[in-house]
C-alpha cells in the first residue's frame, strides 16, 4: 500500500505543475518555459490520472483538520500568527479574519480536469467515469466547506479570463443544489472501494452527502445515506479506538476517508510537533480545553452534574470515559516523549517548579507551554511512533465509521424519535469505547436522547474537527445556537498540584475547584449571532467587485 501511495505522491509535483500552467490559459500572454505546455498533455489516460492527483493535493488539509477544533470550545490556539485564535474568540474582522478557508483551487483543478478530459480519445469510458466522479466529489467537498463556513459563495466553473471569475455569490440553497448534483453524479459512478488508500469511493462520497444533509437538517437524506453506506457492508468499527490515530491504524477498515502524508515522500510538516508540550520541544499551538473534559461522562454512563454518579472535582480524571485518557493528555497522566528523548514521562502543568527549578510546562512558564494546562493524545501517542514529529506521516482522518453510526442515530431521532434501531447504533460506537449501553430508561424520549447523542458525539471527535459545525447548528432550549452558551465567556484551565511519585495517572492531580478567577482565566471569548459564519475576507472583495455584501454583522 505505501508502494502504491509513494508513487501517487511521486506524480503530486508534475500534476500541479501541469495544472499550475494550463489554470491560467488565457490570462498570460507567455507561458512559463519551467512548467509542462498544455500542448503537451491531455494526451493519454495517464494524463488524467495525473491531473486528478493534483486534485487530490489539497483536497484537505491535515494540519487544518487538527486545528479546527480552536474554532470551539474544545480548542483552544494561543499564536495569533496562526490565525485559529481570533476566530476561537470571536475577534475576527473582514480586514483580520485569522484563518483563511476561503481558496478556489482545488475547484479551478477540478473545473478543468473535468473540461478537458472530455478530449482525451484513448481512455476507456470506465476509466472517464470514475476520474471525472473523483473530481466532481473532491469540487463537492471544497463547495460544501466554503458554503458551510461562509454562506452562500461564488459557483466558478470555466471562466478564460480573470474577469470572467469575477461573479456574484449565489444563495446557500442554490450553492447547496450544485454540490448535491455532483456527489450524486459521483456516487452513481465511483466503486465501493478505493482503488488504493486516500482515492475517494462511493462510501466517502455518501459521506460527503451525509454530512452536508445532517449540517443542514436534512434528516431523511442525512439517514438515508448514512443507511447506504452501512448496506455496503465496507466499513466497521475499529475495536481499538485509540489505535485508529496511530501509524498502525491508517489501514483500518474504519476509516472512509484520510488526507494521506508519507514519511519519505509528503510528510505532514509541524503539526505533529505543534501538539506537544514545551518540555519536550513541542509548540503547544493547539490544545484541548477543560470544556472537553467536563463533557465526558462517568465511565459508569452518568454525567459529571448527576449526584450519584462519584465524580470528585478534586480528582476531575478519575473514573471517567476512557475515550478521555485516549483524547486529552492530562495532568498527572503518562505520556510518552518524541525521538530522540523518548521513554514514558509525567505530564505536569500544574506545579510552577519542579525540583527546585522552573518546570517548562507550566502554562504561563512560556509561549510554547500549554495554557489551558492540557494537550492532545489523538495522534501523539506514542510520539515515538514518528521518527520526526515535525515531518511525520500521520494521516489525519476525515470520515470514518462512526461518524456514520450516530450520524443515522441523530438524523432518525430528529425523524421518529428513539427506536432499537437508534440504540443500537449508538451503542455500537459506546461498547467499543468501553461505555455501558444507553439507559434508555433515562433517555427515553426525542428531547432526553437528541442530549445524549449530541454529547456521544462531541466526546468521540472530540480532536476531529467537527466540534465547531456541531455548535453553530445545534440549538438549546431557548433556540439560540449552542455557541452562544459555550464560545461565551471565559476560557479556564484548571490549578491544582501533581504528586510525581503518585503510582495512578487518574490521581495524581489534585485539583482546586476553588482557585480565583483570575488564576484560571485563559482568555475571554465572545459568540454572537452573526459569528455562525465567517466573514469573507476583505481581499475577496476587493478583487470581486461583483461578489455582493458582506455577512451580516460584518460590514
Amino acid at each position: 500500500m505505501f508502494t502504491t501511495m509513494n508513487n501517487l505522491y511521486k506524480c503530486l509535483l508534475v500534476g500541479a505543475l501541469m495544472i499550475g500552467s494550463v489554470s491560467c490559459s488565457g490570462f498570460l500572454d507567455t507561458a512559463p518555459r519551467n512548467q509542462l505546455s498544455p500542448q503537451t498533455t491531455w494526451k493519454t489516460a495517464d494524463d488524467a490520472e495525473k491531473f486528478l492527483v493534483g486534485c487530490y493535493d489539497g483536497w484537505e488539509d491535515g494540519g487544518t483538520l487538527l486545528y479546527m477544533d480552536c474554532l470551539s470550545d474544545f480548542g483552544y490556539s494561543f499564536h495569533a500568527h496562526e490565525g485559529f485564535n481570533t476566530i476561537g474568540n470571536g475577534t475576527m474582522t473582514p480586514s483580520a479574519p485569522g484563518a483563511s478557508f476561503y481558496n478556489y483551487s482545488i475547484i479551478g483543478r477540478c473545473n478543468h480536469l473535468l473540461d478537458k478530459i472530455k478530449d482525451i480519445p484513448s481512455i476507456s469510458d470506465a476509466q472517464r467515469k470514475s476520474i471525472v466522479a473523483q473530481a466532481k466529489a473532491i469540487r463537492a467537498y471544497q463547495y460544501f466547506t466554503l458554503n458551510f463556513l461562509y454562506g452562500g459563495v461564488p459557483i466558478i466553473e470555466f471562466p478564460e479570463t480573470a474577469e470572467q471569475a469575477q461573479v456574484p455569490r449565489k444563495s446557500e440553497a442554490e450553492v447547496r443544489t450544485y454540490i448535491a448534483k455532483d456527489l450524486d453524479e459521483a456516487i452513481a459512478d465511483l466503486p465501493n472501494e478505493p482503488a488504493a488508500r486516500g482515492r475517494i469511493a462511493k462510501g466517502a462520497a455518501l459521506a460527503m452527502r451525509m454530512r452536508e444533509a445532517l449540517y443542514y437538517g436534512d434528516w431523511q437524506i442525512a439517514r438515508d445515506k448514512a443507511k447506504a453506506i452501512i448496506d455496503l457492508g465496507v466499513y466497521q468499527l475499529e475495536p481499538d479506538y485509540q489505535k485508529l490515530f496511530t501509524v498502525s491504524g491508517q489501514d483500518s477498515k474504519e476509516i472512509i476517508a484520510a488526507v494521506q502524508y508519507v514519511e519519505t515522500t509528503r510528510p505532514l510538516y509541524t503539526s505533529i510537533g505543534s501538539m506537544l508540550n514545551n518540555a519536550v520541544g513541542g509548540w503547544s499551538s493547539m490544545v484541548p480545553t477543560a470544556n472537553l473534559v467536563n463533557t465526558y461522562e462517568m465511565k459508569s454512563g452518568l454525567t459529571i452534574d448527576d449526584p450519584s454518579s462519584g465524580y470528585d472535582p478534586t480528582h476531575p480524571f478519575k473514573d471517567r470515559d476512557p475515550r478521555l485518557a485516549m483524547t486529552v493528555c492530562f495532568p498527572g497522566a503518562n505520556y510518552i516523549a518524541p525521538l530522540p528523548l523518548g521513554g514514558t514521562k509525567i505530564y505536569n502543568t500544574l506545579d510552577r517548579e519542579l525540583s527546585s527549578k522552573p518546570n517548562p510546562d507550566y502554562p504561563t512558564a512560556a509561549n510554547n507551554s500549554s495554557k489551558t494546562g492540557l494537550t492532545w493524545n489523538k495522534y501523539t501517542y506514542p510520539a515515538d511512533q514518528y521518527s520526526n514529529v515535525w515531518s511525520a506521516n500521520a494521516c489525519p482522518i476525515i470520515f470514518r465509521y462512526a461518524e456514520v453510526l450516530l450520524s443515522y442515530a441523530e438524523a432518525e431521532n430528529e425523524l421518529s424519535g428513539p427506536s432499537a434501531d437508534v440504540y443500537a447504533k449508538i451503542n455500537l460506537v459506546r461498547r467499543r469505547a468501553g461505555m455501558p449501553a444507553v439507559d434508555q430508561s433515562k433517555y427515553g424520549t426525542k428531547e432526553t436522547l437528541r442530549e445524549l447523542i449530541h454529547r456521544e458525539r462531541a466526546v468521540e471527535f472530540a480532536g476531529e474537527g467537527l466540534r465547531r459545525a456541531d455548535i453553530v447548528r445545534w440549538k438549546t432550549a431557548d433556540g439560540k445556537l449552542l455557541a452562544e452558551r459555550v464560545l461565551n465567556g471565559p476560557l479556564e484551565r484548571m490549578v491544582g498540584t501533581v504528586n510525581m511519585s503518585g503510582t495512578d495517572p487518574y490521581t495524581r492531580a489534585t485539583i482546586n475547584p476553588s482557585a480565583s478567577a483570575t488564576e484560571k482565566l485563559v482568555e475571554t471569548r465572545v459568540f454572537r449571532p452573526h459569528n455562525r459564519y465567517l466573514p469573507i475576507p476583505q481581499f475577496v472583495l476587493d478583487r470581486n467587485p461583483k461578489f455582493g455584501a458582506n455577512n451580516p454583522g460584518y460590514n
